[in-house]
């Protein structure tokens, strides 16, 4: 193979001969992947036909639609939705979110809001040192970061623990439902 300025390329030890006989296929990439399995139950699930045999070795043919079955399906699907939204379950979920998520931001934002207007109303405070050149200004300032991490970090513990898996059940049960309504496929 010739370069456009008509040398040979890829006899020599340069960059481009190592690049050139690359086919983009990383042995030990492919090694790695095919050792992650994921455990979530909807990651192998083959969308409704899509790949599915039906013994045959042909895909398995999609029912006919009658006229006027989506539309009802889609009401009933409607109907399940609506019925999850005003179930206990669904609700004490909601309860549990809001029960953290507005006092944490009501804090935070008085947080913030109070260095603002520390920072602007009184500078001479803010300016006091604390630790050498470190004043009280810079110490808030990374306060802000800190807390932005930690309420980060307890939102997703309170979420892990408390609402995770009903929200999961509710999934389960809701797509149970709905798959009822369209005969098993959805």
């Amino acid at each position: 193979m010739q370069s456009s300025n008509g040398r040979p390329r890829g006899a020599g030890g340069g960059p481009e001969s190592a690049a050139e006989h690359h086919d983009g296929h990383d042995p030990a990439l492919a090694e790695t992947s095919e050792a992650v399995r994921y455990e979530d139950p909807w990651y192998d699930a083959l969308a409704s036909g899509w790949g599915e045999l039906g013994g045959t070795g042909a895909p398995v043919p999609l029912p006919a639609a009658r006229p006027g079955q989506a539309e009802r399906e889609e009401a009933a699907a409607a109907d399940v939705y609506l019925q999850v939204q005003r179930s206990a379950a669904f609700q004490e979920v909601r309860a549990r979110y809001r029960r953290f998520v507005v006092p944490a931001c009501v804090a935070f934002f008085g947080w913030y809001v109070g260095y603002v207007v520390t920072a602007t109303t009184a500078p001479g405070l803010m300016a006091r040192p604390v630790a050498g050149a470190v004043n009280v200004a810079m110490v808030a300032g990374l306060g802000q970061f800190l807390t932005t991490f930690l309420l980060t970090w307890a939102y997703s513990r309170h979420a892990r623990l408390r609402r995770d898996r009903a929200a999961l059940e509710l999934r389960w049960d809701t797509q149970e439902l709905t798959r009822g309504i369209r005969g098993g496929a959805s």
